[in-house]
């Protein structure tokens, strides 16, 4: 543009610097945006674009939000990645010499939000930084700038590592260099919605050099110097509150990679990506929001130090026991405020009276809380006692400067005690009598001029005044020479008088410097406040994990859970082990509770089955109890000993990766992958149904082969479920893998799945059955069974079925009981002896047989099959 105004030059300067961000640039009353900006958030925010002169040829494109109004459509763009730039003018515009100065104070994006309805109670909002170094490795950081939390860790593991931890922590926004792998950034954002920004600067700024209260590896240090260099840049205020970095090593916690988070549905579910239905919901009995918080950090990061679990279960089974004890914490945490937050807010200079009265009656609570830690007969109990710090002198400096009942703006008044400030109370004082003298003013005016409708208003524009209706403007005649006429209005006159001008000259005076000095008062209590930081934020770690111990308890005892116990002879022992989410789901209804038994000499269970008869319910629960283990809660079983599993890998459930363009079964080789390349001996695999996804013999053999695989080159509990009945004869073979299956029943041709592990292989798939249960038209399941029908008589024919492409033993599919659904079977003896057998029983009439024939007819049959 050749010819602009100065105004526009100077928003086109600010943008400059800001152009991934829209520029809400201060005009008076209202935040305006102009070009791209313009157009592009006219039609994201639904406001109306209009037009401005701009001193070229053509107008140009302007939207705009009031300013009282504009959290909110900052808080819509930040929801949808966007960043947004606050623009003041940092000048009065009365002493403005040409354009008003203006300056970006603050850039707020996905990553960097301190409140609003984006900030969700009960979870982090976490930002991170991603520095790559050669052979793999790279550093990575990551903050919760509302609680001020940063912690660290170097990744040696390489790219999928990398993805994980990435996930893992869910963050909203990623710092990387403009030399950034573009190839890991599509990944990630295949993964997850998040806005990435560049900051290229990762020398450690001096102020914050105190974060580091350990020695960490140079890598570490740039990748955190890179994150606060870029909050330091944006936010442009005091970061007071950001908290000592806290390194961690990846192998000290188990490890549950993105695959299998999602497949058991940790945090949230696969198909509805919300929280209901996960184990995060099942398990969420916290009572404050920093509570909520660290549990969803727990269940993300099992451990797997036994000392440190047994601490946690300890603490817990005391909280389990003492019940009213427990009644009494949740009752005085449900009254705890979100310490973590409200520190922020006070380093942030965002914080409000309300705020600080949440953050006095927080602290009038801990009290009441240590003295019932106190009580509980454990000795870590005591140790969590003393690290309640009730913070007395801050609790009595709120107590004696903050109302009880604020206002929500700091700049008008009425947040600070009487008797507080001694300069203060005289300036209320003045104001209040000036106010009782205005009050004794109009009633004296109604008696001298007998208008009893005569009344003393004020407003900011005109001040104080006297006003009369017309209809009484007659009375006035004696008093002409005393009233002043200051405004006309439609059905009254109004006036000053000498002696209210000179009053309100003193009670505004004093009212303006009241609220004056107010404002400043605040600023020094949030100041000294700011000092307790370090402090607020120690007691809120407590606060918080004392509220998930308690919650564990409160989750044992309503669900009937047991404490587990763990062994180093690699034994596996559930007993009535449930599915945790499931049976709640199922409220009133029965669930069939199961046992799983694997030792030494049993480290791999074949799991057949009917479709919908619970085999995958029975992997993922197996699963989660030994997650619940070892992240210190009891757990969903009469009795449950477990080894304590360094990570566990599950392939459960077919979903297509649409946006890479991956189809179910790369999706499945790929986490099939991902499990065998980084399983050890200690490390839990479930995997249901390998090999669906492609040709039968394709699947068939891969899902041997990888069978195998684990049997003999690691070692590690596995799982596996098949509808490959094929491969129960694996057992002859691999010493360590032994047939359970899911039983069902067959009652007047319909199937009935009994939900009940037993041992051995299962007879049949029940695939049809499983079909008319979905209530495929009927026309579809009679030709279903038509076609199973010729299938089972060209068997009986002696027709040969197809020979197998792959590399498995050709007796394996010759002396197989039944095959797959898709290819014809071959009836070995024993099935043809099973079938007879099967006849037999099918005419026995069992309603005209006494107990004692059904029991001898019964024995015949089973003599015949042994």
């Amino acid at each position: 543009m050749a010819k602009v105004t100065p105004m526009v030059q100077q928003y086109l300067q600010i943008k400059e610097d800001y152009q991934d961000a829209f520029l809400f640039f201060r005009l008076g009353d209202f935040y305006e945006m102009f070009f791209e900006d313009a157009l592009k958030a006219s039609k994201e925010l639904e406001i109306t674009l209009t037009s401005r002169d701009g001193g070229g040829e053509e107008r140009i494109p302007m939207c705009g939000v009031p300013y009282h109004s504009a959290p909110a459509y900052i808080e819509q763009l930040v929801e949808k990645g966007y960043k947004v730039a606050i623009c003041e003018q940092t000048e009065d515009p009365k002493q403005a010499k040409g354009v008003v100065r203006r300056e970006v104070v603050q850039l707020i994006t996905p990553g960097t939000l301190m409140e609003g309805k984006g900030l969700i109670e009960k979870e982090n909002n976490y930002i991170s930084s991603i520095t790559a170094f050669d052979g793999g490795i790279y550093g990575f950081v990551y903050n919760d700038l509302s609680t001020g939390e940063t912690k660290a860790t170097l990744i040696i593991n390489g790219e999928e590592a990398l993805l994980n931890e990435v996930s893992l922590t869910g963050a909203k926004e990623i710092i990387v260099g403009a030399n950034f792998d573009k190839g890991i950034e599509k990944k990630i954002m295949e993964r997850m919605p998040v806005t990435f920004s560049l900051e290229d600067d990762t020398d450690l700024p001096i102020d914050f050099h105190e974060l580091f209260q350990e020695e960490v590896e140079e890598a570490l240090k740039k990748t955190t110097a890179r994150l606060f260099n870029y909050l330091k840049r944006t936010q442009k205020r005091s970061l007071d509150h950001l908290q000592p970095v806290k390194t961690y090593q990846l192998p000290n916690f188990m490890k549950i990679d993105y695959y299998s988070k999602r497949n058991l549905e940790l945090t949230e579910t696969i198909r509805a990506k919300g929280k209901k239905g996960s184990l995060l919901w099942l398990l969420d009995e916290t009572m404050t929001a920093m509570g909520g918080r660290l549990l969803k950090q727990w269940i993300d990061r099992p451990l797997i130090s036994e000392a440190e679990i047994s601490s946690r279960l300890n603490m817990v089974e005391v909280l389990l026991e003492q019940y009213f004890e427990r009644q009494e914490l949740r009752e005085n945490l449900k009254e705890v405020y979100d310490l973590e937050r409200l520190a922020g807010r006070v380093a942030f200079g965002n914080v409000n009276g309300r705020d600080l009265v949440q953050l006095r009656k927080s602290l009038e609570k801990i009290p009441s809380i240590q003295s019932t830690v106190q009580m509980l007969a454990y000795p870590e109990a005591q140790q969590m006692a003393k690290r309640l710090d009730a913070i007395e002198d801050l609790t009595e400096l709120l107590n004696h400067a903050i109302i009880e009942n604020p206002p929500l703006s700091i700049k008008e008044g009425g947040i600070i005690q009487d008797g507080y400030h001694k300069d203060l109370d005289e300036y209320r004082d003045a104001s209040r009598n000036g106010k009782n003298w205005i009050a004794q003013l109009e009633q004296q005016e109604r008696a001298r001029t007998g208008i009893k409708s005569l009344k003393i208003g004020y407003n900011r524009v005109f001040g104080y005044y006297i006003e009369v209706t017309r209809a009484n403007l007659h009375l006035l005649n004696d008093d002409r020479d005393r009233y002043e006429r200051k405004q006309t209005l439609t059905n009254a006159e109004r006036f000053i008088t000498p002696e209210l001008k000179e009053k309100e000259a003193l009670i505004l005076q004093a009212t303006e410097k009241s609220t004056e000095l107010e404002y400043d008062l605040f600023l020094q209590i949030r100041e000294k406040v700011k000092s307790y930081i370090p402090r607020l934020q120690k007691l809120a770690q407590t606060v918080s994990e004392l509220d998930v111990l308690q919650c564990f308890a409160t989750i044992s005892e309503q669900r009937h859970y047991t404490k587990p116990s763990f062994t180093s002879e690699r034994k596996l022992i559930i007993r009535d082990g449930r599915h945790p989410v499931v049976e709640k789901v199922m409220n009133a209804q029965e669930y069939v509770p199961n046992d799983c038994y694997m030792d030494a000499e049993k480290e791999m269970l074949l799991i057949t089955g009917p479709n919908m008869s619970g085999k995958s319910t029975y992997m993922r629960q197996v699963a989660l109890t030994s997650i619940l283990a070892q992240i210190g809660c009891y757990v969903p079983a009469s009795e449950a000993i477990l080894p304590i599993f360094d990570q566990v890998f599950t392939r459960i459930g077919a979903a297509d990766d649409l946006i890479s363009g991956q189809s179910t079964f790369m999706v499945e080789m790929l986490e099939a992958k991902n499990a065998i390349t980084n399983a050890t001996k200690d490390s839990l695999i479930l995997f249901d149904e390998i090999g669906r996804g492609t040709s039968t013999y394709d699947g068939m053999a891969l899902a041997q082969a990888i069978i195998e695989y684990i049997h003999h080159r690691i070692g590690a509990k596995t799982l596996f479920s098949t509808h490959y009945h094929e491969l129960t004869i694996l057992d002859e073979d691999l010493p360590q893998l032994k047939n359970v299956h899911v039983s069902a029943v067959e009652q007047s041709g319909k199937v009935v799945f009994l939900h009940k592990i037993k041992d051995g292989a299962a007879d049949k798939s029940y695939g049809i059955h499983v079909a008319e249960l979905a209530e495929l038209p009927k026309e579809l399941i009679n030709r279903a069974n038509d076609i199973l029908m010729q299938l089972e008589n060209q068997s009986d024919e002696g027709k040969p079925a197809p020979k197998a492409k792959m590399t498995v033993r050709e007796e394996y599919i010759q002396e197989n009981d039944q095959l797959s659904f898709f290819s014809p079977p071959v009836e070995s003896k024993a099935a043809s002896k099973e079938k007879k057998i099967a006849d037999e029983l099918m005419k026995l009439n069992l309603l005209e047989m006494n107990p004692l024939q059904a029991m001898n007819a019964l024995f015949e049959l089973q003599k015949k099959l042994k």
